[in-house]
C-alpha cells in the first residue's frame, strides 16, 4: 500500500530561487545558492516585510534560529541570518542582513515569540540592537558584563568572571584566568597540519591499498595442503550425539 505524505522526503531548489525573488524583488539586495541552501539577502529596513511575506504568502512556518556574523573589515559588520523552515514543503530559507554597531535593526517578535530569545542572544554575544523588542537585555553573559563575547576583536583576557564560591559561600568575582592559550590548539589531528606521528601511525607502512586485494602468499597461509588433508582423514575423537530418525506424517488437505 502506497502512503502519499504531504511533505515530500526532499525538496529540491530548484525554482525557488526565481519564486521567491520575484515576489520579494523590491525588499532583496541579492539572492542566490550556496552550499545547497538558498539565501536571500534583504535590506535592512525591509526585514520584517521579507519574513512575513515568506511566512504568510510561500508557507515558511517555522523560525529556527536567528545567528549573527561578524566581519570586522565591512562597513557593516555584522550580519544577522534568520532561519526558516516550510513544514508543508519540507524545505528551507536562509534571510540574512546587516548593519553596525550603532544601526537597530526591526524586530521580528510580532512575526514569532520565540525571536525575543533569539534576539537576545544576539544582542548579548555580538551587541546587534533589534528595535521594538521590549525586552531586549543580555541572556548569556554575568550581570554588568562589558563587551560582547562573539565580536572578532573581543580581547581574550582583561575581564571578570563570576561564579559562587563553596569556600566563602557567597558569589565572587575574578579575574578571566585561561589555562592555555585558546587559539592555538593541537588536537593531535592531521587536519590540522601537524608534522608528527599520530600514536598509532608508527605500525602502518603507509596508506592502505584499497583497490588492490590481499591474497596469500603461499598455501601454507591458508592452513591447506597435503598435512592438512592427513589430519582430515585420521578423524577426531569428538563423539556424534545420537541421531534418532523420525517419521513425520503428513496431513492430507481438506
Amino acid at each position: 500500500m502506497t502512503v502519499v505524505h504531504s511533505a515530500p522526503k526532499y525538496a529540491s531548489n530548484e525554482g525557488v530561487i526565481d519564486a521567491l525573488a520575484g515576489s520579494l524583488s523590491v525588499w532583496l539586495e541579492g539572492s542566490g545558492e550556496q552550499h545547497g541552501e538558498i539565501i536571500l539577502s534583504a535590506k535592512r529596513g525591509d526585514i520584517e516585510t521579507v519574513l512575513r511575506t515568506l511566512r504568510d504568502d510561500h508557507d515558511y512556518q517555522q523560525l529556527m534560529e536567528i545567528a549573527g556574523a561578524d566581519y570586522p573589515d565591512r562597513a557593516e559588520r555584522f550580519e544577522v541570518v534568520y532561519m526558516l523552515l516550510s513544514l508543508t514543503k519540507n524545505h528551507r530559507v536562509m534571510v540574512k542582513c546587516s548593519t553596525d554597531a550603532s544601526t537597530p535593526v526591526p524586530t521580528v517578535t510580532t512575526l514569532w515569540p520565540n525571536a525575543g530569545w533569539l534576539e537576545r542572544e544576539v544582542f548579548d554575544m555580538y551587541g546587534v540592537v533589534f528595535a521594538g523588542n521590549q525586552d531586549l537585555r543580555r541572556i548569556l553573559t554575568d550581570y554588568g558584563f562589558e563587551g560582547h563575547p562573539f565580536r572578532k576583536d573581543f580581547p581574550m583576557t582583561g575581564y571578570t568572571e563570576l561564579r559562587y564560591s563553596e569556600e566563602e559561600k557567597r558569589v565572587v568575582y575574578e579575574p578571566v584566568e585561561l589555562p592555555q592559550d585558546m587559539r592555538t590548539f593541537d588536537f593531535l589531528s592531521p587536519w590540522e597540519g601537524s608534522d608528527y606521528v599520530l600514536p598509532g601511525d608508527e605500525k602502518a607502512d603507509g596508506a592502505p591499498q584499497v583497490d588492490k586485494p590481499k591474497v596469500t602468499e603461499k598455501p601454507a597461509d591458508t592452513g591447506a595442503g597435503a598435512r592438512a588433508g592427513e589430519n582430515a582423514a585420521e578423524g577426531t575423537d569428538a563423539v556424534p550425539p545420537n541421531m534418532i530418525e523420525i517419521e513425520i506424517e503428513e496431513e492430507d488437505e481438506e
